[in-house]
């Protein structure tokens, strides 16, 4: 069997790394704009070249006979990547053009939820003038401003967090409007989790609920980035979620799906992501993404235990319903390790090593610095896995770019452990210029959710 993989961050190292699990032992093809050194070493063959090249990339599966083809990012989305391989005879995983539109764009995204009558929409505008859109905003008085278009996580500003007041928040408007379409969102009070699920166009096989971390700095400080790290309880609930209001998502989710074909007349195939914030009245639908989360794909596919080819099968030909896809019942925490000086001005070229106990698999030809490459160490009780996301390799060495780096996940029978193992493994393993949130997954971090449910349900 020969898979190809459309993309080279963390998210699909993470994927690459489920892919070669198979016990079906698949070749792996991929598609990158860069050589993720991680993914290089899992690959027959790299093929470089623009990931929203829909027509170069097509050509390529078909040269190499691919079977079947994962797209990972978002941007390859946009571009119909997943289009011209269908067309080009390649079963896909990764939604059509007319169907990632469910992310790529947010006024459409909101638009069909409202028509289709699926729950958990905020109240909304869409808005291409200033004037209507300030006035929609002195109505709601408490609001997120979106462009409507993508931003790579990192477009959303919400009032009391990014935004101080109404001023605020009207000047970042006119902002957006220089150069898209805005959203303006009444804002909602609660904690937000990822629920991810895997979808053949009709049945939704959901992985673990997953809590992000966008704030740059400890104590959800700083400017926003495409995530610092996450985390995952043992078990399918985050440990602030209750299992009637985890029900409540899934159906919304699953209510989203069925819509697909009424609004574009294609199933949605591929991974679709919600983004919800539990609120005292149970979950709201923040956003949808048309792919894995990054980093939540680190946390969850860490934990897959069933066979990633056949949930690939399974979803290109519809037949989901007939597997039973397997998590481990460990808890994860993956944290970042993110270039000095990252988001606002991340130091590049600098050096990286993987050490201290890591191992080294040689593939991408270095001497004792690439660390395990998408292997898992095993450990006593727990194990510690490190993902490659954007960086890049020369002469055997490892450097940054402009962003995330490494993503570090630990697994263990509890979130309080699996934080200890990535940690102990950013202080003693990941040696370069960069940082990362040590806060993520701690005891304190994950109280402090509980709390703000528990007094936002009024219970004690």
């Amino acid at each position: 069997m020969k898979i190809l993989l459309v993309g080279g961050g963390g998210r699909e190292h993470a994927v690459a790394a489920a892919i070669k699990r198979s016990p079906q032992h698949p070749l792996l093809y991929t598609a990158m704009s860069k050589k993720n050194p991680g993914i290089a070493a899992l690959s027959e063959e790299v093929f470089i070249c623009d990931e929203k090249d829909a027509g170069a990339i097509a050509s390529f599966a078909k040269e190499k006979g691919i079977d079947m083809a994962f797209v990972g990012p978002e941007a390859p989305l946009s571009a119909g990547v997943s289009d011209a391989l269908w067309a080009a005879g390649v079963p896909t995983v990764g939604p059509t053009k007319n169907c990632a539109k469910i992310e790529t764009d947010k006024a459409w995204a909101r638009k069909f939820i409202e028509k289709h009558g699926i729950e958990g929409n905020p109240k909304y505008g869409v808005f291409t003038d200033y004037e209507p859109a300030a006035a929609f905003i002195d109505e709601l008085s408490d609001v997120a401003v979106k462009p409507a278009g993508l931003t790579g996580g990192k477009g959303v500003k919400v009032m009391g967090d990014q935004l101080p007041d109404i001023a605020a928040a009207k000047e970042y408007t006119k902002e957006v409007l220089k150069g898209d379409s805005v959203v303006i969102e009444e804002r909602f009070i609660g904690e937000e989790f990822t629920l991810q699920a895997l979808v053949d166009g009709k049945h939704l096989a959901f992985c673990p609920t997953v809590q992000d971390h966008k704030r740059a700095y400890e104590g959800d400080l700083g400017p926003n980035t495409g995530g610092m790290g996450a985390y995952t309880n043992a078990g399918a609930l985050l440990p602030f979620i209750q299992p009637d209001e985890y029900e409540k998502a899934k159906q919304i989710m699953q209510a989203t799906v069925s819509a697909f074909p009424r609004e574009t007349g294609a199933e949605f195939k591929g991974i679709l992501y919600g983004q919800f914030i539990l609120t005292k009245n149970g979950p709201k639908l923040i956003e949808y993404n048309a792919r894995f989360g990054d980093p939540e794909a680190m946390n969850v596919l860490s934990l897959l235990e069933s066979d990633m080819a056949a949930v690939m099968k399974a979803i290109v030909t519809g037949t989901l319903d007939q597997m039973t896809i397997e998590f481990s019942k460990k808890a994860t925490v993956c944290k970042y390790a993110v270039p000095a000086g990252y988001p606002d001005n991340p130091k590049k070229d600098a050096e990286i090593q993987v050490i201290g106990g890591a191992g080294n698999t040689g593939s991408t030809g270095g001497a004792g610095n690439t660390g395990s490459i998408g292997s898992v160490l095993k450990g006593p009780s727990a194990d510690l896995i490190i993902y490659y996301s954007s960086v890049y390799e020369k002469d055997g060495i490892i450097y940054t770019t402009n962003s995330r780096s490494i993503g570090v996940v630990g697994l263990a029978s509890s979130i309080e452990e699996a934080e200890k193992i990535s940690q102990d493994a950013l202080d003693k393993v990941i040696t370069g210029d960069l940082f990362f949130r040590r806060d993520i997954g701690t005891p304190a971090l994950v109280q402090k959710r509980i709390d703000h449910m528990n007094e936002l349900r009024g219970q004690k």
